[in-house]
C-alpha cells in the first residue's frame, strides 16, 4: 500500500471518527491504567461496568491495598481472569508506592516493571495518558492492519512496527483508536460490514464481496 494511500485512509476515517477516544471510563492516570489492566482478554462495557463501583471506593494505589486482594476480587470478580488480575493490581499498586511515589510511570520500561503492564497496556497508556504517538496493538488493530493492507505482519511487534513507520503523521496520536474503534463497529471479525465501510475501496481484503 502506498503512502497517498494511506493517507486518504486514515483521512476518512478521522472523518468518520471524529471522537476518537477510549470506551474506558476513567478520571485519573491511575484508574486508566488499573481500567486497561482489567481490560485484557474483556470488553470496554464488563469493566466499566465493573469499576464504576470500584473507583469511588478505590482509587489510588493505598486504598486499592487497604481493600486487599479479597477486597479487590469483589468488585471485579465479573470480569475474565479476575483472580490473576486482582494478585497483579494489588502488586502493580505496591510498586507504585514503593517505587514512584504513588505515581503513574511516563515511559514504556517502567510501565512494563509493574504486574500485569505488558508492551500494548504499556502503550495505551503512553498514548491515551500522556499523548504519546505510540501504537498500541490489540486483537482489532491487528485484523484491520492485515485485513486491509494498512501494516501486515504476522505478529502483533510487526504491526505496531509497520504503523510506526507508515501512518501519517498527523494521524499518529490519534491512529490507535481510528483502528481500535473501525475494528469494533465496522470491520468486525465475523462479518465485516464492508458495505457501510467508509474505506471499502481502498481496502486490499479480498472477501469483501461475501461481506456485503
Amino acid at each position: 500500500m502506498n503512502k497517498e494511500k494511506r493517507l486518504e485512509i486514515f483521512s476518512r476515517l478521522a472523518k468518520a471518527i471524529p471522537d476518537p477516544v477510549t470506551e474506558l471510563n476513567y478520571n485519573s492516570t491511575f484508574e486508566l491504567l488499573i481500567a486497561v489492566v482489567l481490560s485484557a482478554q474483556a470488553t470496554d462495557k464488563g469493566v466499566n461496568k465493573a469499576t464504576a463501583k470500584l473507583f469511588p471506593v478505590a482509587n489510588t494505589p493505598q486504598a486499592i491495598l487497604d481493600l486487599g486482594e479479597e477486597g479487590l476480587k469483589e468488585y471485579i470478580k465479573t470480569i475474565g481472569l479476575y483472580n490473576s488480575k486482582g494478585a497483579n493490581i494489588i502488586k502493580l499498586c505496591r510498586k507504585l508506592l514503593d517505587d514512584f511515589q504513588g505515581k503513574v510511570p511516563q515511559t514504556r520500561e517502567e510501565l512494563e516493571s509493574l504486574a500485569g503492564v505488558g508492551r500494548k497496556t504499556a502503550n495505551v497508556i503512553l498514548n491515551t495518558a500522556f499523548g504519546q504517538p505510540v501504537m498500541a496493538v490489540d486483537t482489532h488493530i491487528f485484523r484491520v492492519c492485515n485485513r486491509t493492507g494498512i501494516a501486515k505482519g504476522k505478529n502483533v511487534l510487526e504491526v505496531e512496527a509497520k504503523l510506526d513507520k507508515h501512518v501519517p503523521k498527523q494521524y499518529k496520536l490519534d491512529a490507535h483508536h481510528l483502528l481500535i474503534l473501525h475494528g469494533r463497529y465496522t470491520c468486525i471479525a465475523r462479518k465485516p460490514r464492508c458495505a457501510s465501510c467508509v474505506i471499502e475501496d481502498l481496502c486490499e481484503f479480498k472477501d469483501k464481496s461475501d461481506a456485503l
